[in-house]
């Protein structure tokens, strides 16, 4: 099922949850699909040929991480992935989806309307520009440079905070000094680190 897995510091992490969705989770995501499809024909949000696909790398790490919290971020929240199919997923846990391009949170808002997401609240502006609070978990996929998330996130975290990261296939790089674990699967890796200590190896 999975590839690979290993953690920066040399230990592997091992899957600790077997995936538990909500009974409306596949309907939802069909009317997702469907909004999706819907919007994209006028304001192309994302070039994605394979909603499920999508999906299911959205929701993975939930299999290997562990992703309790009360309060979430989404950072660059796009089209709604990851943040929309774990909002779906972790219904006990209010996300905040930060995305400042104003078709892409114009979509965010009415598919949250439309899927019921009462656990999530868009925000049509920069992660940096706006008032702070600390989130138990932080997550964003494919926005930029770990190190430079880290960055804009600064306000909205302490020693305490979980950051999930979707990255592609090189990632070894950017995080030199973060003790992370990394899984992998195909071109994806995912990084999950916390920054006690500053989240910096000493």
């Amino acid at each position: 099922l999975f590839e690979s897995k290993k953690r920066a510091n040399g230990a592997h992490p091992v899957m600790k949850n077997e995936l538990c969705l909500p009974a409306m989770f596949d309907e939802k995501v069909k009317a997702y699909a469907q909004i999706f499809a819907k919007f994209n024909k006028v304001h192309s949000l994302s070039n994605y040929k394979d909603i499920n696909e999508q999906v299911l790398d959205s929701i993975k790490p939930l299999e290997i991480f562990d992703l309790s919290a009360k309060t979430a971020i989404d950072v660059g929240s796009g089209a709604g992935f990851p943040a929309i199919f774990l909002a779906l997923a972790m219904p006990q846990t209010k996300w905040h989806l930060f995305e400042p391009i104003a078709k892409k949170s114009s979509f965010l808002s009415y598919a949250k309307i439309e899927l019921g997401l009462e656990n999530l609240e868009v925000h049509s502006q920069k992660i940096e520009l706006a008032d702070k609070f600390t989130a138990d978990l932080i997550t964003s996929r494919a926005l930029s440079k770990t190190k430079e998330l880290i960055k804009i996130c600064d306000g909205f975290y302490d020693e305490k905070t979980k950051f999930l990261i979707y990255k592609g296939s090189s990632v070894m790089e950017e995080i030199s000094g973060i003790d992370a674990q990394i899984y992998n699967k195909k071109n994806r890796n995912y990084i999950f680190f916390n920054l006690k200590n500053h989240g910096e190896k000493r």
